[in-house]
């Protein structure tokens, strides 16, 4: 499980996030970080979006809890200063929690690639 001090709950941060953010895409998900200028908040910070379209509520459910725990897996990996929001796609509700954290890896590898080579 996350801890609650690394969830994100304000909606403007979720959409700070996803506006502002750099994207990456996966088969069955979708990241996008931001680096905060919030000092204030400590660790980084991670939100789910999980629609409708994933499936009804308990699959929604279910996605939510599996990208939870593969989300615990990268913590080590994240800035303080920085703001996650995996965007969960109709496909993760039938991949296993593994395959989702292999998918986060890759897709934060990926950013952080990206950000060297425009650095």
């Amino acid at each position: 499980m996350l801890p609650a001090q690394f969830r994100m709950t304000r909606s403007a941060e979720f959409g700070a996030t996803v506006s502002r953010g750099v994207r990456a895409a996966q088969p069955d998900l979708v990241l996008y970080t931001l680096r905060s200028d919030d000092t204030g908040v400590p660790g980084p910070r991670i939100g789910l979006i999980v629609s409708k379209a994933v499936g009804n509520a308990v699959q929604r459910h279910h996605v939510s809890r599996r990208l939870r725990h593969a989300a615990r897996a990268i913590l080590d990996d994240l800035d303080p200063a920085e703001r996650v929001v995996i965007r969960a796609l109709p496909r993760s509700r039938d991949a296993i929690s593994p395959r989702l954290e292999q998918e986060l890896r890759t897709a934060l590898q990926r950013i952080r690639a990206r950000a060297g080579a425009s650095a």
